[in-house]
């Protein structure tokens, strides 16, 4: 992810080997070094986060906003199994149980909701009262985060960023519209600016959010939010439509699933702790190595 743990510990936090065969100050590297060091990790994030928009610009040119951000949900399995590497951590069965009933929820909410492809762009008029609701929601959830500390505060600027991220989606699926008319019309229409102005308000919210608490604190919310937020926007603004009908038990089951994941999350040590922040129990000074925490 284009941010460094919280409190800056992880690989570069632990001691390594000092040339006389102790551990101390010597083998710990500069400051500069280290700080140099995370800058590149942080380049490297940024980058991949610009790819990964193009890839998601393409998506939503031929699918909808309802289906194409939901998917995004998919990443946690991706976190959980990257951070589990980096960080030398195997997270609890709990942990995994959590993941895999908000990755089934998802799928069987969209199975069952099957959204509709919707129009390629939205009603111009439309854009000014759902552009007004979610910026009061965001400042809603910026007073909110004001007021809590910790993993609450970093689910609560994750949340944030989340509907950002939606409302990016939405503005990016309405550029691969006008684009379809040309650069001259893409050029002078207001959608790029919104687009990229608004990407960076949310990529700013998703740096604070990992640098109020532990990432599995903030992902969650982050990615769910994003997903409830875009089957919003796709209804209001480009005319989606979600299966009802007898597919409102299903699809509530689903729901049923992703709340359960959310909570195993909240109650899971993996987020009550620092996982993603600290070394692990029992770890070697130097080594990089980490006993795995048991469930």
């Amino acid at each position: 992810m284009p941010a460094t743990p919280p409190d800056g510990h992880g690989a570069e936090g632990s001691a390594v080997l000092a040339p006389d065969g102790g551990r101390g100050p010597a083998g710990r590297g500069s400051p500069q070094t280290v700080r140099a060091r995370r800058r590149r990790f942080w380049l490297a994030g940024a980058a991949m986060l610009a790819g990964s928009s193009v890839l998601q610009a393409a998506a939503l040119a031929v699918g909808s906003l309802s289906l194409v951000q939901p998917l995004l949900a998919t990443e946690l399995l991706f976190t959980l199994v990257l951070g589990s590497v980096v960080f030398h951590r195997r997270p609890a069965r709990t942990t995994w149980l959590s993941f895999l009933a908000l990755a089934a929820g998802l799928a069987l909410f969209l199975g069952a909701a099957a959204p509709s492809a919707g129009r390629a762009r939205a009603d111009a008029e439309r854009w000014i009262p759902v552009g007004i609701a979610l910026a009061c929601l965001v400042t809603v959830l910026l007073l909110v985060a004001r007021l809590v500390k910790g993993p609450p505060r970093a689910a609560v600027l994750g949340l944030a960023s989340a509907v950002l991220f939606a409302a990016t989606a939405a503005l990016l699926k309405e550029v691969t519209g006008v684009y379809q008319q040309g650069l001259a019309a893409l050029a002078t229409h207001w959608t790029p600016y919104a687009t990229v102005a608004t990407g960076l308000a949310a990529f700013g919210l998703l740096q604070l959010a990992f640098h109020a608490g532990t990432l599995v604190a903030s992902q969650p919310a982050l990615t769910l939010g994003d997903a409830v937020t875009s089957v919003a926007l796709g209804v209001a603004l480009f005319g989606e439509e979600i299966a009802l009908g007898v597919r409102i038990l299903p699809e509530a089951v689903g729901i049923g699933l992703l709340a359960a994941g959310t909570v195993g999350l909240a109650r899971s040590p993996a987020v009550s702790g620092k996982w993603d922040a600290e070394p692990a129990p029992g770890t070697v000074p130097g080594r990089g190595r980490a006993q795995a925490e048991h469930p």
